[in-house]
């Protein structure tokens, strides 16, 4: 079970790095804070503007 929980948070900061990145920001950033942030890293990425 302990298994499923990581590899799901993980699969969430790499979608949430991706979602980062075609709204023009730093991947790498948004992945290492969604590893802390989880789900709430989501909801900010969502309400965020995208960059010129």
């Amino acid at each position: 079970m302990d298994n499923q929980y990581f590899v799901g948070w993980g699969t969430l900061a790499l979608i949430n790095a991706g979602l980062a990145q075609g709204k023009n920001r730093r991947g790498l950033n948004w992945f290492l804070l969604s590893l802390i942030l989880g789900p709430i890293a989501t909801l900010i990425l969502l309400f965020v503007e995208k960059r010129p």
